[in-house]
């Protein structure tokens, strides 16, 4: 496209290639994740069968459960910043930072449940956060930590630990913007929590089947519409919860709707609840309003230049129009073998149009919108996670926390916006960008981000989004599909250098 400026779309250097096989990028991933050969785990056993604690391993596990597809966790290098609402904080307290599990003097059934979910260390954040987070009495926590760095997990341990078992009543609360993020979350809980005698669960996403049902599950994992809804049915007794959970806290407090409906749940809770914040970031306009939401919190933060994802890399078709970006992203897929990719796109309609047509070219494809309903929206994202489908298009309802190992890359068929301030015309988005792109490349993981420019505007957006995230992509010449194929393939090759120096990619 001719309006674009040279200086954003440079391309790296890379080295020739005379390979002219098809790029099998699924090999690729696994190559990246096992540099050296190593034996096949054994199957995952439910976690109440199981006896013996797993052996240690280099990775970790954050976000899904195992069964569930969770993603290895392989940490890049970057300051975890601590603010103490408790000035008396001692950082020389041997529990200001944890290096291991065990010194957190978790019981037996707790330290299975971690080795259950792989992790053999805390992450940064756990490190930081855990302390934070059991501490008694228990304080309000604000935490902002990258995508797939442990903080699910973190929350969870803590949930658990401060269960009373021998109370069958609802006694800790997470709430997720997604009934998706919702169910996976509570499989993290189940799985952490396998070892635990006596402890019951509930979700509460919307479900037929369970209308007029007492909640008696000691941890409740939902969606806030819901729990307003069982609350206010009297199904849901709130007067025994000790720890509520926001996950993806700055998209629930940022949606007026989503925003007023946290706020209801949380007059429902006893006032000295511990409220536990979690994001991946906060906007300005919302960090005061987290503030009110959990007073007196400790806060745990990175630099917004430390929020880019490393390790996935980002490039660009330029298209001459809106018409040429299908063409464009079925040739992109014809140069290799993909082991899992998510489409996003702004529109429902584009997201059906978009189905059909890849279907139709034998592309094993599920669509996930907010047209479906709940049970539909069970099975489109189960049977992505077991492989059933490889391509995964949908709105930006699933832009957050969802977490498939599989997944190495995410396309921008439409590039995110928001409604401009004057509710007139649209801005960019970059906050929704940076999660998007965030369910590949989870940390030690091949991870790239396409997205698809076609007009001047859709450009200008793109720039903006880059310059707000540092990033520098990589133009792919659609003039020159062989050169394409090349670039792609130098891009995951470089991988390898960048994993083993913990460095950025640089375009």
């Amino acid at each position: 496209m001719s309006d674009a400026p040279k200086s954003l779309g440079d391309r790296m250097t890379f080295p020739d290639s005379n390979n002219n096989e098809k790029l099998d990028w699924a090999e690729e991933a696994e190559e990246m994740a096992n540099p050296t050969p190593a034996p096949a785990p054994a199957p995952a056993q439910p976690a109440a069968e199981t006896t013996t604690e797993q052996a240690p391993t280099d990775d970790q596990t954050d976000g899904a459960s195992e069964f569930q597809m969770g993603s290895s966790l392989l940490e890049p290098e970057f300051d975890v910043n601590v603010k103490l609402n408790d000035l008396q904080g001692d950082p020389n307290n041997p529990l200001y930072s944890v290096k291991q599990f065990s010194d957190l003097n978790l019981p037996d059934s707790l330290q299975k449940g971690i080795s259950a979910l792989s992790f053999t260390r805390p992450s940064k954040i756990q490190e930081r956060a855990l302390p934070l987070l059991l501490q008694n009495p228990p304080q309000n926590l604000i935490g902002q930590s990258q995508s797939g760095t442990g903080k699910t997990a973190a929350f969870v341990l803590n949930i658990l630990s401060r269960l009373d078992l021998t109370l069958q009543q609802p006694q800790a609360l997470v709430l997720a913007p997604s009934r998706e993020l919702a169910r996976q979350i509570l499989g993290v809980v189940q799985v952490m929590g396998g070892f635990m005698e006596g402890l019951t669960t509930y979700q509460a996403v919307p479900d037929p089947s369970t209308r007029g049902q007492q909640v008696t599950g000691q941890v409740v994992v939902g969606t806030p519409g819901t729990v307003m809804d069982l609350a206010r049915r009297k199904q849901l007794n709130t007067r025994g919860m000790k720890v509520l959970v926001l996950d993806e806290a700055d998209n629930m407090l940022d949606q007026q709707g989503l925003g007023d409906q946290c706020k209801r749940v949380k007059l429902l809770l006893p006032k000295d609840v511990q409220t536990v914040l979690f994001s991946a970031t906060f906007p300005k306009e919302v960090v005061a309003f987290t503030e009110l939401f959990a007073p007196n919190a400790n806060a745990i933060t990175l630099e917004r230049t430390n929020l880019t994802v490393k390790g996935i890399k980002q490039m660009y078709l330029d298209v001459s129009q809106h018409s040429d970006k299908y063409d464009a992203l079925v040739k992109f897929y014809g140069l290799m073998t993909i082991a899992s990719s998510i489409i996003f796109v702004r529109e429902r309609k584009t997201a059906d149009e978009l189905s059909k047509r890849m279907e139709s070219e034998g592309h094993h494809v599920v669509t996930l919108t907010g047209g479906l309903d709940g049970t539909e929206r069970d099975s489109v994202i189960d049977r992505f996670r077991e492989g059933q489908a490889k391509v995964l298009i949908t709105t930006n309802v699933l832009a957050r926390g969802i977490d498939v190992q599989t997944v190495t890359m995410v396309i921008n068929y439409d590039i995110p916006d928001k409604p401009a301030p004057s509710g007139r015309g649209y801005l960019p988005d970059a906050e929704t960008f940076l999660h998007r792109v965030g369910r590949t490349g989870r940390f030690g993981k091949v991870g790239v981000a396409l997205t698809l420019v076609h007009d001047k505007r859709s450009w200008e957006m793109f720039k903006s989004i880059c310059e707000e995230l540092s990033i520098n992509p990589t133009k792919l010449d659609t003039d020159d599909w062989d050169e394409v194929e090349t670039v792609v393939k130098s891009i995951i090759k470089s991988a390898r250098n960048v994993k083993s120096s913990n460095t950025m990619f640089e375009s």
